[in-house]
């Protein structure tokens, strides 16, 4: 008999250890935050999305991603704290659409930063990425509020660098809302480059879980559903890298 298990922390940290990667569906993930701790502050939480900044970096010209930025020092037990405004900085190897520059971005108002259902995601992230690491791992952890827009003959691009990876050890994308829109299918791949898993988030508190070290992620462009109302995708995205002994 097949002992693994089928849902909740156990199921994800298996996948991510066997597979390098896990799609948490939100029926098994709002429950599993709540244990973790609060969620009060949800629907303030999520109206935050409607205050992001342009990203001014981008390549390819466009004003379709919104974002705001937060970096923090967390301790082996968890406990974290937020580290001085600082860029968002990639190596080409990793990002050669934007990589090799700081983006200072926007950053992530203290009252979501310090919320309740940052916390508690915080809190579950740790305990899922911690439990796959060496016991004393204190980390580096980024805060990516996005926010991307489609609209008439415009598709939106949530990963415009296409298939890459983050630099990093542990990747969370966590669905906040979705407003008319389509597609955003995440694909995962292996090191060569091969197809090995594809999902798409659609419900508040689906999520994306990513080994970086062993897997390359993408995100197909969104398409409005109705191209004369406002189309958007919002995700929290937290990466995770171990600091140095």
């Amino acid at each position: 008999m097949d002992a693994r298990p089928t849902s909740g922390f156990d199921a994800w940290r298996a996948a991510l250890r066997d597979e390098g990667f896990a799609f948490a569906p939100a029926a098994e993930v709002r429950p599993a935050l709540a244990r973790a701790g609060a969620l009060d502050d949800w629907p303030a939480f999520v109206a935050s999305w409607d205050d992001l900044h342009v990203d001014p970096y981008m390549a390819d010209a466009g004003r379709y991603r919104r974002r705001r930025h937060a970096v923090l020092h967390m301790a082996a037990d968890g406990a974290w704290s937020a580290l001085p405004r600082q860029p968002h900085y990639q190596t080409l190897d990793y990002n050669p659409l934007h990589g090799g520059i700081e983006r200072w971005f926007e950053p992530i108002a203290p009252a979501v930063r310090d919320g309740a259902t940052l916390r508690t995601v915080l809190a579950a992230a740790h305990r899922l990425f911690a439990a796959l690491s060496a016991p004393s791992t204190t980390w580096r952890v980024e805060l990516h509020q996005f926010r991307i827009e489609a609209g008439a003959g415009t598709a939106g691009k949530p990963t415009p660098e296409g298939v890459h990876r983050d630099g990093v050890d542990w990747v969370l994308v966590l669905m906040v809302r979705r407003t008319n829109i389509a597609a955003g299918t995440t694909t995962i791949h292996d090191l060569a480059r091969r197809e090995i898993g594809a999902f798409t988030l659609v419900d508040p508190f689906d999520a994306a879980l990513v080994d970086d070290r062993r897997c390359f992620h993408g995100v197909t462009p969104v398409v409005p559903l109705d191209a004369a109302r406002p189309a958007h995708r919002d995700v929290l995205v937290a990466t995770f890298r171990a600091l140095p002994v």
